[in-house]
C-alpha cells in the first residue's frame, strides 16, 4: 500500500510520516512502526519483489516466466526470508546490495547461528567473498560432490585480527595465540570444525611428529590437519602435509571417515607455485594465505597522518 501511494502522490505526500503517526495513535500499545523502520519495511517489499528478483546462481528458473523462479525454489527462498530476524534483514539491506551475496549470508545465518554483530564481523571480514578461495587439488583426490563440499569449507584469506602478535613472530607464537583465542578461530574457520588436538603427536617408524592443529570436521566427516607457516609459502610444504595426511588416515581414520584433508596457511604464497606443488600429490591439500589484520584502502591511507606525523605530535612538535 505505501508502495503504490507513492507511485501515485508523489515523495512529497509524505506517505510513511503519516502513516506511522496514525499507527501510533490507533495502536500505541505496538512498537516498531517508526518511519525509519517503515522505510526498511517498504525497501525489504521491493528488494524481494519476485517479478524483478534475479536468483542465486545454481537456482534454476521457469522458461515459461523467466523472471520467477520455480515455485519450489520460490517457496525456499520465501522461507529463508521469512527465516531470518528483522534485525539482520535491516543489516543486510544496508550493508550488502548484491542478492547473490546477500542469500549466502541468509543461508549462514541459519546454520551458523550468527547473531547480528557476528553477521556484521563476518560482513566486514568479506566472508562470502572468502570462501571457496583457496588453491586445492580437491577434484582430483575426492569424488564430487565431496570436493564441492570441501573446497566451500576452506577460505582464502583466513581473517586473525583478534591476535595481538607483535613483528617479528615465531610459528609457536601464532599457534598459541590460536589457541587462547579458540572459540574466535573456530568461527573464523567456520561451522563443522570440532578441535581434537595442538601439536598432536604421532609415532611413525619409532620416530616422532607433531601436527601443528588437527581438526575433525562434522559436515565433510574427516579430520583436517593445519599446519601453520610463517612467511611465503614453499613448494616442500606439500610434500610434509600429504606426509601428515597419509599418517592420519592410517593411524587415527576411521573406516566410516573420508579421506584427511590437509590445510596449510602461510602468510603469502604464488598461487601458480602452489598449483604446481598440488599438482602430483596424492592427497587432497587446501593452501590458504592468513592476515592478521586487514589492509586498509588506498584512500583511506592517504588520509591518515604517517607515524612520523604522530611521533612529532606526541612529541610536542605541532602547534596545540
Amino acid at each position: 500500500m505505501i508502495d503504490e501511494r507513492q507511485k501515485l502522490q508523489g515523495w512529497s505526500a509524505a506517505v510513511i510520516p503519516a502513516l506511522s503517526k496514525d499507527l501510533k495513535n490507533e495502536l500505541p500499545e505496538l512498537k516498531g512502526f517508526s518511519e525509519r523502520n517503515l522505510g526498511r519495511m517498504l525497501a525489504f517489499y521491493r528488494e524481494y519483489q519476485f517479478t524483478d528478483y534475479h536468483l542465486p546462481q545454481g537456482v534454476a528458473k521457469t522458461t515459461t516466466e523467466p523472471n520467477l523462479p520455480q515455485p519450489v525454489a520460490k517457496l525456499q527462498i520465501i522461507d529463508l526470508l521469512h527465516s531470518i530476524p528483522w534485525g539482520h534483514h535491516a543489516l543486510l539491506m544496508e550493508k550488502i546490495k548484491d542478492l547473490h551475496s546477500r542469500f549466502w549470508y541468509m543461508q549462514q545465518i541459519l546454520e551458523n547461528g550468527w547473531s547480528r554483530d557476528t553477521l556484521g564481523l563476518m560482513i566486514k571480514s568479506d566472508a562470502c567473498e572468502r570462501h571457496g578461495k583457496a588453491v586445492t587439488n580437491f577434484d582430483l583426490h575426492l569424488p564430487a560432490p565431496q570436493s564441492e563440499l570441501a573446497r566451500q569449507t576452506l577460505k582464502d584469506p583466513y581473517i586473525f585480527d583478534f591476535l595481538t602478535l607483535t613483528l617479528p613472530f615465531e610459528e609457536r607464537e601464532l599457534e598459541v595465540g590460536l589457541m587462547k583465542h579458540l572459540e574466535k578461530f573456530l568461527l573464523e574457520l567456520g561451522q563443522g570444525f570440532a578441535f581434537v588436538g595442538r601439536q598432536y603427536h604421532l609415532t611413525i617408524s619409532d620416530k616422532d611428529f607433531y601436527i601443528d592443529l588437527l581438526f575433525y570436521h562434522l559436515k565433510l566427516r574427516c579430520f583436517i590437519v593445519i599446519e601453520l607457516k610463517k612467511g611465503d609459502f614453499k613448494p616442500e610444504y606439500a610434500g610434509k602435509m600429504n606426509f601428515y595426511c597419509s599418517a592420519v588416515d592410517d593411524l587415527l581414520r576411521h573406516q566410516t571417515d573420508q579421506p584427511t584433508i590437509g590445510l596449510i596457511l602461510c602468510q603469502t604464497k604464488d598461487k601458480i607455485l602452489a598449483e604446481y606443488a598440488l599438482r602430483d600429490v596424492h592427497k587432497p591439500i587446501g593452501i590458504s594465505e592468513y592476515e592478521l589484520t586487514r589492509s586498509l584502502p588506498d584512500n583511506l591511507k592517504s588520509s591518515l597522518p604517517s607515524i612520523e606525523e604522530i611521533e612529532a605530535e606526541l612529541s610536542g612538535g605541532g602547534d596545540e
